[in-house]
This record gives C-alpha cells, sequence and structure tokens, in this order.
C-alpha cells in the first residue's frame, strides 16, 4: 500500500499519473476492483480531490514492483535514470522524492523513454540549470520513423508555435510572429523493418520538438499519436511513439567537470512498443 496528499485541487488520474508510476501502470485495475481509497473511501472512478485529501493505493507486491525506470548512475551531485515508456516524468521524480533529496532539472514526454539527470544538491541544480541553459548538456535521441528523408544528415531550421489549446505546437518554415526558432540535426542509422532509424540531436530544446519537426518533414515517429501517421500506427498497432533520449554528456566546469569524462547510454532501443 502507498499513502500519498493530494497537493492541490485535481483529478485523480492526473495526481497519480503525476505522483505514482506503478498506480497510472494499473489505473484500469485500480478503478474496477476498487483499490483506491480516498479519505478512507473505496473509490471505482476518476473524481476530483482536494488539497489534503489522502490516497491510498493497494496493488499486488509484483504490481508495486513493475519498474518505471532504471538507475544509471549516482554520486553525490547527479542522479542519472533511464525512464520507462508510458511514465510521467513528474512521476519519477516524486519516487525519487520519496527516499532522498533531489532536484527536478529537464523532463521527457511521457512515451518517450530514456535518460534523465536530477540533482541531489542545491549548488548542483543551479549547475545543472545553467548547463541546459547554455547547451552545455549533449542530449542525443534515436527515432524510428515512417517515409524517407531528404538526406542521409541534415540540420534542420524552422519555427515552433504552441498552441496551448490542443496542447500541441505548429512548425512553420519561415518567421512568423509567436513563433520560436528551432534547430534539429539528424543522421540516418538504418532501417528497421519498413522504417528508418535516425539519431537527432537537439540544438534548441522546445516543447515537442523532435516529433514535431520530423513529421513536419514528412517522416512523422512511428507511433506517435499526436504528430504521427495515424493509419500506420493503427495498421502496426503501435499506441506510443519510438523515440529515446538515448545518450547524455555534460561539458561543465569547475567541481562539475569529472563529468566531462562521462557519457551514460539508455538501455532501450528503438522497435515496435505495442500497447
Amino acid at each position: 500500500m502507498l499513502r500519498l496528499i493530494s497537493d492541490k485541487r485535481q483529478g485523480l488520474k492526473e495526481f497519480t499519473e503525476n505522483n505514482y508510476a506503478q498506480g497510472a501502470f494499473f489505473w484500469t485495475y485500480l478503478l474496477k476492483n476498487k483499490e483506491i481509497r480516498v479519505n478512507g473511501k473505496r473509490v471505482g472512478t476518476d473524481i476530483i480531490l482536494e488539497e489534503g485529501d489522502e490516497v491510498c493505493y493497494y496493488l499486488a507486491k509484483k504490481q508495486e514492483e513493475k519498474p518505471a525506470f532504471y538507475h544509471v548512475y549516482e554520486d553525490e551531485n547527479l542522479l542519472i535514470i533511464d525512464k520507462e515508456s508510458g511514465v510521467n516524468s513528474e512521476a519519477v521524480f516524486s519516487a525519487l522524492s520519496r527516499s532522498r533529496e533531489c532536484y527536478f532539472i529537464h523532463r521527457l514526454d511521457r512515451n518517450t523513454q530514456g535518460l534523465m539527470a536530477f540533482a541531489l544538491n542545491v549548488k548542483t541544480e543551479q549547475a545543472l540549470l545553467r548547463a541546459f541553459q547554455e547547451r552545455k548538456v549533449e542530449k542525443i535521441y534515436h527515432a524510428l520513423c515512417v517515409g524517407t528523408f531528404p538526406a542521409r544528415e541534415a540540420t534542420l531550421t524552422a519555427y515552433l508555435q504552441k498552441d496551448a489549446g490542443k496542447s500541441m505546437v505548429r512548425i512553420y518554415d519561415s518567421p512568423r510572429k509567436g513563433a520560436e526558432q528551432i534547430i534539429t540535426q539528424y543522421k540516418v542509422l538504418g532501417t528497421v523493418g519498413d522504417f528508418t532509424k535516425v539519431e537527432v540531436v537537439l540544438h534548441t530544446g522546445k516543447t515537442h520538438q523532435i516529433r514535431a519537426h520530423l513529421s513536419h518533414i514528412g517522416c512523422p515517429i512511428v507511433g506517435d499519436m499526436k504528430y504521427g501517421d495515424s493509419a500506420v500506427n493503427k495498421a502496426h498497432k503501435v499506441a506510443r511513439q519510438c523515440l529515446i533520449a538515448k545518450f547524455l554528456h555534460f561539458d561543465m566546469d569547475s567541481e562539475w567537470a569529472y563529468l566531462r569524462d562521462k557519457e551514460w547510454q539508455s538501455r532501450f532501443e528503438v522497435g515496435i512498443d505495442k500497447e
């Protein structure tokens, strides 16, 4: 059993997805069997929580132990984990925070797998946030895409505009009011079945940049339910984007200079991951 306290007014499902990955994995089971109690009362539907409400989840031991992420590296300053698909970054942070002091630095989309970094003290938090802002963090992604790329490798420039109402972004080839410039570099690595495997390096880090930019050039990521090819996804029964934060490297100074000699690699490989 896990007991958590709601920190604001919010839906039970939203709270679960952001605080308890295993609860999100087995959400349907929990509701069907009324294995969630809010302030001591069993619930079988998504309800609105108020700040201070007590939420208790009752899962079998095997369900509780289903991995949401894997530890990759840890020292006195830094923790690197490898996140599973289907897990909110906030849920990873919540799980880590229940056993240690740590600081949220960056996030991955729910259905993107791969490497995330967390600071273990305030000084490192500030240094890592500064490193991300100054582009001293190299993140290399692997993606499985539909279609044929226009070249074996290229650095693409476009303009990204957020559509908050639809929780999406739009990509334009030329400057537009309200749009920010994005730069996305890719290299074709080969093929996996009918699809193309590419390596992607972000030179700007905007919301949904990789997913939207690759879709814009006609090569959407397999399994992307927002920017992808719905017919292809349906035909292959893929419900999660085949995108991995594969490599992570820091180019930092001062007491974090020792990190320059390290590069971390995700255990995951891009492939068809069916629901």
